[in-house]
């Protein structure tokens, strides 16, 4: 019987740094990478910021081969990929394929790919688009890559579910530690900062307008008026909790104790959103009561509604100001199915150094009765952490995390 799923790696590439190290150095300083976009022209759309990843070259990272076959995407998920097995000090050779496995989550694939082969198609006919386009843009091809690299013969899925959907992935992961796998990869990454993928976000109407990098996406705050969008995302190493201590894993940074998923209920219905019944799904499954959460780490979408029913969730579970929050993703952006797993790897790494990484450039509005970490880092002893994310369409997942002795 499993003793329990906890993160033995992380591989994190997100705006404000690359590997745990820069990451976290980022994080508990409250560093902004948020900017003006870069990657395509913006100029004459509504929106026109994003948290973008400045710098990355996969020929860095990955055999020249793989770089024509693959969107940025999936890129950024293999280097993710790559570092968490690195820091995790697993090896592989010495696990069975078929208890190798890999789940992750995306939201809107291999955008870029297919923007430009796309534009093959309608400028220079259907004998010019790369024989990749029928798996870069693929919702899968993130799990099918790593599979490949990595010699994974076990169970390799793919979840989608906007932001909600990188919590999913790792409670997915979580069953599949349960039912006799040795070592799985799961996180997601997203990467659609181009003009298709753009569209495609604006058509939401819930990206920030404001041409401010320091006032443009701001949770919980009376100015709130949209998200800023970003790129990256983070995969992590999970195993068994008795298996990687009898290997000597070097670091246990945390155990995935709970999870809960709902979809909200048809919009004008009248009914309550799901939210609430997600984190108490997951404490229930965790085994723990409010009173043992050290903090929760929001989903903070950056709109008025989203924001009331958020604080409403948390605020009935914990009482008012009843527990610390923080949104530390104001610094990149919200990153889809990328965004949840960073979170995640945050909340691991607070527990660690003892420390509640800010929710910068937020002042808090009197509306909210919640205890906002803002401006600085808090210090703050951390053994049980909560992670929220919601999607697009009204999904929603929570995660509680549990520090490791």
């Amino acid at each position: 019987m499993s003793a329990g799923a906890v993160v033995t790696g992380i591989g994190v590439v997100a705006p404000n740094g690359a590997g745990v190290k820069d990451f976290w150095a980022a994080i508990r300083t409250g560093r902004n990478a948020i900017g003006p976009v870069t990657r395509f022209d913006a100029s004459l759309h509504p929106a026109r910021l994003a948290g973008e990843i400045q710098g990355f070259d996969p020929a860095e990272h990955l055999p020249g081969r793989l770089i024509p076959q693959t969107d940025r995407m999936t890129q950024i998920a293999l280097v993710a990929a790559d570092q968490a097995l690195t820091d995790a000090g697993v090896e592989l050779d010495e696990i069975p394929p078929y208890d190798r496995g890999v789940v992750t989550a995306v939201a809107s694939g291999g955008t870029e790919f297919g923007q430009n082969e796309l534009r093959k198609l309608w400028s220079e006919g259907g004998t010019h688009v790369s024989a990749y386009q029928s798996f870069a843009w693929f919702y899968a091809v993130n799990s099918g890559q790593i599979s490949v690299r990595h010699g994974l013969r076990g169970p390799a899925d793919a979840l989608i579910g906007d932001q909600a959907g990188g919590l999913d992935a790792l409670g997915h992961a979580r069953r599949q530690i349960r039912r006799g796998g040795k070592v799985v990869f799961t996180g997601g990454v997203e990467a659609s900062v181009c003009s298709w993928g753009w569209a495609a976000r604006l058509s939401t109407s819930l990206l920030s307008t404001s041409d401010e990098p320091g006032r443009a996406y701001l949770p919980f705050d009376s100015a709130a008026r949209g998200c800023v969008p970003g790129e990256g995302g983070a995969l992590m190493i999970i195993e068994d909790e008795r298996a990687a201590r009898a290997r000597g894993a070097r670091t246990l940074y945390g155990r995935i104790a709970g999870h809960g998923s709902t979809l909200d209920p048809r919009p004008g219905s009248g009914r309550a959103p799901g939210l609430r019944r997600a984190v108490e799904i997951a404490l229930a499954d965790a085994g723990s009561h409010p009173g043992e959460v050290d903090v929760v780490f929001a989903d903070a979408a950056g709109t008025k509604r989203s924001d009331r029913e958020e604080a409403d969730a948390i605020t009935a579970v914990f009482g008012p100001r009843g527990v610390p929050v923080t949104a530390p993703k104001t610094m990149i952006g919200r990153l889809s199915a990328g965004g949840a797993p960073v979170d995640v790897v945050a909340a691991l790494l607070a527990m660690r150094e003892g420390l509640i990484p800010p929710t910068t450039n937020v002042e808090l509005s009197s509306e909210y009765a919640l205890d906002l970490v803002t401006g600085r880092a808090r210090p703050l002893s951390v053994r049980t952490a909560l992670v929220l994310a919601r999607g697009y369409g009204g999904f929603n997942s929570a995660v509680v995390l549990k520090a490791v002795d």
